[in-house]
């Protein structure tokens, strides 16, 4: 989760590209250029250790376009694929404006 963030940061879009599972992963990536981002805070994860095939990570990711702070609390969903960690699909549990105290 953390690479797949910095790769946004970077706007890595051969990373994510190869991160994400072949069942859903897009063509190409279009980049906002206004957005900064800030911060990424990993809230929890459910498996996805070395033993297991799957795993849930929930994460808010903070940011800002135009000066105005946003962040992004998603529920990410991964699972192996040809040995390797593959993102597959997320919820996004709530894309809202941060308070001035949480940037």
């Amino acid at each position: 989760m953390r690479s797949r963030y910095t790769a946004f940061v970077l706007e890595d879009e051969a990373y994510l590209l190869s991160s994400w599972h072949t069942t859903t992963k897009p063509n190409t990536i279009e980049f906002d250029t206004e957005t900064k981002w800030l911060g990424l805070k990993i809230i929890s994860t459910k498996m996805g250790q070395e033993t297991d095939q799957k795993g849930w990570v929930s994460f808010i990711a903070r940011y800002k376009i135009s000066g105005k702070a946003h962040r992004l609390k998603e529920h990410s969903y991964f699972t192996r694929e040809s040995g390797y960690w593959r993102y597959i699909s997320a919820e996004d549990n709530d894309t809202t404006k941060a308070k001035a105290n949480d940037v």
